[in-house]
């Protein structure tokens, strides 16, 4: 007899579960391979300003919770004193949560499965 998801499950969807970089080439020729595409997080500076210069509320996000993609100037938004929750309209599940302190911001988006931002023309 097939049983679903158990009641204290916080999964709500059937999704298969993310795969593990596991997959990268293994032993000496493929940790050769995988060092030499590798870099420190520098050099992700140009795509991350194309990422988080241009207008966030016109991108996507779809929830993590129940697959629905949303444009995230339709996220509903709880801004108070200890920082802006960002909600799913369908399923109230959290999407992203942003922090700022007098020196960083703090964004934790585990709650969107992937969020798409058009690049300007």
């Amino acid at each position: 007899m097939k049983q679903g998801p158990r009641k204290s499950s916080p999964q709500k969807t059937k999704r298969p579960p993310r795969k593990s970089l596991k997959s990268w080439p293994q032993g000496a020729a493929g940790e050769r391979l995988v060092d030499a595409l590798r870099v420190d997080g520098n050099a992700a500076a140009g795509i991350l300003s194309e990422l988080f210069v241009p207008d966030l509320t016109a991108g996507r996000a779809k929830c993590a919770s129940c697959g629905v993609t949303r444009t995230i100037g339709v996220l509903l938004v709880y801004a108070h004193g200890m920082g802006t929750v960002m909600r799913c309209p369908e399923c109230n599940g959290v999407i992203m949560r942003i922090a700022r302190t007098p020196t960083h911001v703090w964004l934790d988006a585990t709650g969107a499965d992937s969020i798409v931002i058009s690049l300007p023309a």
